[in-house]
């Protein structure tokens, strides 16, 4: 069974954070690449950040050195700390298992940020 669920979102101002968190079950997580990736109104769907099981991290040049991604593989479990938040960063946020067969995508969390 295949389960992706993220939490975490909301409304801020400007400058705030949110964490956003995304569980997953253990038959997607383990050995795959786990990324964020966000859809703002009227634009595509774009990546934010992913991680690979071995740690490596890329990120979107808009987010670097505000966000940081990370992984428990012990929780199966991945996180988007979004710190200096900006109004241009409203969007849903999916988190997506990156499988070799096919890709995941949980139901998405919205944040908000107001100027």
């Amino acid at each position: 069974q295949v389960r992706l669920v993220e939490s975490g979102g909301g409304s801020v101002q400007a400058g705030g954070s949110l964490r956003l968190s995304c569980s997953a079950s253990r038959n997607i997580f383990s050995n795959n690449v786990m990324g964020w990736y966000r859809q703002a109104p009227g634009k595509q769907r774009e990546l934010v950040a992913r991680i690979s099981s071995g740690g490596m991290i890329n990120y979107v040049d808009s987010v670097k050195g505000r966000f940081t991604i990370t992984r428990d593989n012990a929780r199966n479990t991945v996180y988007l700390q979004m710190n200096n938040l900006k109004p241009e960063d409203t969007a849903v946020y999916y988190c997506a298992a990156e499988t070799p067969s096919q890709w995941y995508w949980g139901q998405g969390t919205q944040v908000t940020v107001s100027s």
